[in-house]
């Protein structure tokens, strides 16, 4: 009877794994990890690419991140916008195949070139290869359009959709997929980074090429098992009146609210229903003004939001120097620190990273969703206060006498050209790119490096990392809340727009952050740099607060010793609303 029990048991447990390997949640951890390692190594890989094509010139990298940067920021909404009119199956395969397609092609064009590029300098006065250049760089901005909307279809709708009523199953998907992202940010770059050490550019570029073939296949056919397994991906709404009438805001769940409270916090911002419209024949002048008015009405319904503040507040935090981009390790690098001590500082910032999507999930059971937002804001901004320390302390570089300007003008007067910049996610950097991009900012850096590690006070420096690596615990922990916010509290119908334009704000700050860089190059006026940081950073902060103390407020420090609120919290929403 006992050895029955046990083989039960067995066939049991046995059949428990065989069921989450086969589930629509692990297939679509299977299928992120997948897209993220492509996308990940192609990144990396691109910027390095171009700096080699150009003569080790940073022209082509810095071109090719504004032009990224400006159609996010310009095409966000519209892509939501498309996101959310066509079917999720077809959005997703299509901005699948578009995109790795794309890096495919790219990944061709570019062993042309290297293969080649002697001879196609002498074809039409070079103006062939200028003609790949400007090839590469649409068709990379191409995948990386389509890399957004996958983004949107996958991490904001069909998660939402797989996760159901439960939103505790929904916080955990959130914090698993960003640590697959945490993962695949370091081993991705590491592993391309050795093909291209040991081998070739041009062996490079074909095992990225090659690997986004396989990974296209494999994910395609990811994609087609997930919807199968969830038939509620097959029910998109349509109609924004039929859904907020069903749509309960989870600001109302996670703060207890009586009804008429709950009615006048969504008062204050009233979330705008467009009535539909019968279909009328539409003339040519109106069919070029619909993505303009895709884009006006993007941005409307975004500030509508009851979650606005809250995004904003995330949006804030991407004008900041103080992450593992190019224009932070470049500093480091600076004052002493070895490329081997930033790699093993980068590999602590992941760990950190992972470790505030633990803090998430165990914050959002004991205090709430809204509160868990507050907490890590408090978190993160403390830890940026060592960030604010080191400005002050021997072996910064820091001197008010010398103007942040001054290096541009001396560039303009000797007719030389300014400093660039690549205005890209903090992840997508490769530090080799990073390194050159800030050695080729001030004609004082030369000069720096001649110094040893030893006649320059680490003190300074130290104390940075600390702060920065510290705050990535409330930094993620943060991103995680107002991602889940959004998902929560976005109808439907509007998801993908909205996040569209999220992403649009997120891209926007980013690129506001290089521009202060270019116009600041050098490092004596880095730790202004790190002070306008840290109060951007209190400002997204304070944002989110305001949006906290209209969902909660008095209640807002009441978080522990709550835990059965906590939990009925997260219950699935009623049938019935109070919009």
């Amino acid at each position: 009877m006992t050895r029955a029990a046990e083989q039960t048991s067995g066939g049991g447990s046995c059949g428990s794994c065989v069921n989450y390997f086969t589930s629509a949640k692990f297939l679509l951890y299977l299928g992120h990890a997948l897209s993220t390692w492509g996308d990940r190594m192609w990144h990396f890989a691109v910027s390095v690419f171009l700096v080699e094509l150009y003569g080790n010139s940073l022209l082509l990298t810095a071109v090719y991140g504004l032009v990224v940067a400006g159609s996010v920021l310009l095409l966000g909404a519209i892509i939501g916008d498309w996101v959310d009119k066509n079917p999720r199956l077809k959005v997703a395969q299509t901005s699948l195949v578009v995109q790795n397609a794309s890096v495919i092609l790219c990944g061709i064009i570019l062993m042309i070139v290297f293969l080649f590029k002697t001879q196609l300098l002498t074809l039409y006065s070079g103006w062939l290869l200028t003609m790949c250049y400007i090839l590469v760089i649409t068709i990379a901005n191409i995948a990386n359009l389509a890399s957004t909307a996958t983004t949107i279809t996958i991490q904001r709708d069909w998660i939402v959709v797989v996760a159901g009523e439960d939103r505790s199953k929904l916080a955990d998907m959130n914090a698993t997929v960003r640590r697959i992202d945490q993962l695949t940010n370091i081993l991705a770059p590491m592993a391309v980074g050795q093909i291209m050490t040991f081998g070739s550019p041009v062996i490079g570029c074909g095992f990225i090429s090659g690997w986004n073939l396989l990974s296209m296949c494999l994910e395609y056919l990811l994609l087609w098992k997930v919807y199968q397994k969830t038939p509620a991906l097959a029910l998109k709404a349509t109609s924004k009146i039929e859904e907020s009438e069903l749509k309960q805001l989870n600001v109302q769940k996670d703060s207890e609210l009586k009804p008429t409270e709950g009615v006048q916090l969504i008062g204050e911002k009233d979330v705008t229903v467009f009535e539909p419209q019968l279909e009328k024949e539409i003339s040519c002048s109106a069919r070029i003004a619909e993505p303009f008015i895709t884009f006006r009405d993007g941005w409307v319904a975004y500030y509508n939001q009851p979650v606005f503040l809250a995004g904003l507040g995330l949006a804030f935090l991407y004008m900041t120097v103080l992450g593992f981009d190019c224009i932070t390790t470049g500093y480091a690098y600076t004052q002493g620190l070895s490329g081997s001590v930033l790699s093993l500082l980068m590999g602590a910032s992941a760990i950190t990273g992972i470790m505030g999507t633990v803090a998430f999930t165990w914050l959002r059971r004991k205090c709430g969703l809204v509160r868990t937002g507050f907490i890590s804001g408090i978190a993160q901004f403390a830890c940026l206060v060592l960030c604010v320390i080191s400005v002050f302390m021997p072996g910064s570089p820091l001197d008010l006498t010398v103007s942040p300007f001054a290096d541009i003008r001396t560039r303009l007067l000797e007719g030389q050209p300014l400093p660039t910049a690549l205005p890209a996610d903090m992840s997508e950097i490769s530090f080799t790119t990073g390194m050159h991009n800030w050695l080729n900012r001030s004609s004082s850096v030369n000069s720096d490096l001649e110094m040893s590690s030893d006649s320059v006070p680490l003190i300074s420096v130290s104390l940075l990392f600390a702060g920065v690596i510290a705050a990535r615990v409330g930094l993620w922990s943060f991103d995680l809340t107002v991602t889940q916010l959004l998902q929560e509290n976005v109808i439907e119908s509007e998801r993908g727009i909205i996040n569209g334009v999220q992403n649009s704000m997120n891209y926007l700050l980013d690129l506001l952050h290089f521009i202060m860089v270019i116009l600041a190059p050098n490092p004596e006026a880095f730790g202004l740099l790190v002070l306008i940081s840290v109060s951007f950073v209190a400002m997204g902060h304070i944002m989110y607060f305001r949006f906290a103390q209209k969902t909660l407020g008095n209640q807002l420090f009441a978080c522990c010793g709550l835990k059965s609120k906590a939990v009925s919290n997260d219950s699935p929403p009623s049938n019935t609303s109070t919009v």
